[in-house]
């Protein structure tokens, strides 16, 4: 039985950039063969038992040479596999692709081309350089800016480029950038001709110098310009100062540290990297079903018999359900109960499970939850508070107070991890962190667990401290720290955007 292999373009850098039909075909793989400019984090995207392996170039150091690489993708397909072959850029430009394909047809191996988003054209759009331009040229050539050193007569015409009045953008030229400008220059274009040097584009290290085919060499070697890099020679760079867009961004440079639990960190990773940011993920807490399961499950075979249920966090609603689901239930079991949320991400959770809150405060926290319940609470009021193992006691014993008969449950409990990613570790070693986020007391106290306190304290010295609400700001004053960002809404969204805000205002 043969497999089949996808050529996949990952587009230059920016994981968004992969196309859907791409991103379907890496959900797919059995095996992943990806290379130096695939985004690394569109390995998360392959299945959780695919075989991944390396095989990228750098210039001068070849993990597999070319050939290795094809006989690879040959022996993957024969032995029956879905294999992707993931290349940056786009496969059919400068990415040996069409070699590839080659290969895989001569071996009879079934294969298809998923074209990806090219450099060419993506990495000076993330510079704010369109590559054609009505005012500017209807032209646009793509150079490579390293020729197969084996070639024993150069086979790009420079004569014609030299005459050539349209944009032209050459593709790993670093090395050769100084060579090439000034051959360029010979064979007829000006040299005050606009060029620009664009290294990393589309990601967050990306970097841009600007200057004429005269000094643009000069310029990028003393910026230290690395690869991957392109070079972009035409009058449409004037429109870069204008409009350049993705190095703009309130937060660009800034590295930002998540603290939330993995499975939470998404949405705010989400909001503060469209923001420019380079997120750091440290989860402070690992979400796990408690250790006994028996008051919950003895809660939910008598969901009828209580007139509120209470959730405290969107992990104690996904928990709740998720266990309700697993002992065969579903959501009819709630009966007449009526349902309160702490805040509007427990409400959203919610509305998940096709759920409508009855009740959320305009404070969201236990103070302002006891107040909205309180005019809903009478002598023999049955409560029950679904929420994390260790929580405060305030809102249950405010609620007894009011005459309510309340029963806590634990439906999840919060650990601390055992250690803190490496390339977060690394970035907290160098003291390069601008931003930590904090959204709860216990990702205070668990990084301050991970870290050490004096060592939190200094870095938070160095850095802007962010607190989701008035009982983590209050936390956080424990360790000494006082922390120069807490929005008036205490939700994920407004935390970002609290974080955005400042350093817009600065």
């Amino acid at each position: 039985m043969k497999g089949k292999v996808y050529l996949v373009g990952a587009g230059p850098g920016d994981p968004g950039l992969i196309t859907v039909k791409g991103l379907e075909a890496l959900r797919q793989a059995q095996v992943v063969v990806y290379d130096q400019l695939a985004s690394p984090e569109l390995l998360k995207e392959a299945p959780a038992g695919a075989e991944v392996i390396y095989v990228g170039k750098k210039a001068g150091a070849h993990s597999v040479p070319q050939e290795g690489i094809n006989d690879l993708l040959i022996e993957k397909a024969r032995d029956g596999l879905t294999v992707v072959r993931l290349k940056g850029g786009d496969p059919f430009v400068f990415g040996r692709g069409g070699e590839e394909a080659e290969a895989l047809a001569a071996a009879n191996i079934p294969f298809e081309v998923i074209p990806g988003v090219t450099a060419a054209v993506a990495v000076p759009a993330y510079a704010g350089i369109p590559v054609t331009h009505r005012r500017y040229t209807t032209l646009v050539t793509l150079v490579t800016g390293h020729e197969d050193p084996s070639k024993e007569v150069s086979t790009i015409p420079w004569d014609n480029l030299g005459e050539n009045p349209g944009t032209l953008v050459f593709l790993m030229g670093v090395k050769n950038l100084a060579e090439n400008c000034r051959r360029l220059i010979e064979a007829g274009r000006p040299p005050e001709t606009p060029a620009a040097v664009i290294q990393s584009g589309t990601t967050l290290a990306q970097r841009t110098v600007t200057g004429t085919l005269t000094d643009i060499a000069v310029k990028a070697q003393d910026a230290a310009i690395k690869p991957p890099a392109v070079l972009v020679v035409g009058g449409v760079v004037e429109l870069r100062e204008r409009l350049k867009w993705w190095e703009t961004r309130p937060l660009w440079g800034k590295t930002a540290v998540v603290t939330r639990a993995r499975s939470q960190a998404s949405r705010l990773v989400t909001l503060l990297t469209a923001a420019g940011a380079r997120c750091l993920e440290v989860p402070t807490i690992e979400i796990v079903p408690p250790a006994d399961l028996a008051p919950l499950d003895a809660a939910l075979s008598r969901l009828s018999h209580y007139d509120w249920l209470v959730f405290t966090s969107a992990n104690g609603v996904a928990a709740f359900m998720r266990r309700l689901f697993g002992l065969g239930k579903d959501v009819r079991a709630l009966g007449q109960a009526r349902l309160a949320a702490i805040g509007p991400a427990t409400a959203l959770e919610l509305r998940e499970y096709g759920l409508v809150a009855d009740l959320v405060p305009d404070t969201y926290q236990a103070e302002g939850l006891v107040e909205a319940l309180a005019p809903h609470i009478s002598a023999g009021t049955k409560v029950l508070l679904a929420r994390a193992k260790e929580a405060r006691q305030i809102l249950p014993e405010s609620l007894a107070r009011l005459g309510a008969k309340v029963e806590v449950v634990p439906v999840y409990q919060a650990r601390p991890p055992k250690e803190i990613p490496q390339e977060a570790e690394a970035a907290l070693q160098e003291g390069k962190v601008d931003i930590l986020t904090f959204t709860s007391s216990a990702t205070v106290h668990n990084f301050a667990g991970l870290l050490g306190k004096e060592r939190f304290k200094a870095l938070a010295a160095r850095a802007t401290v962010a607190a989701i609400g008035p009982i983590t700001a209050a936390t956080l004053k424990e360790y000494g720290i006082t922390p120069q960002i807490e929005p008036k809404e205490y939700t994920i969204l407004a935390l970002a955007e609290s974080i955005v805000d400042y350093f817009g205002n600065l």
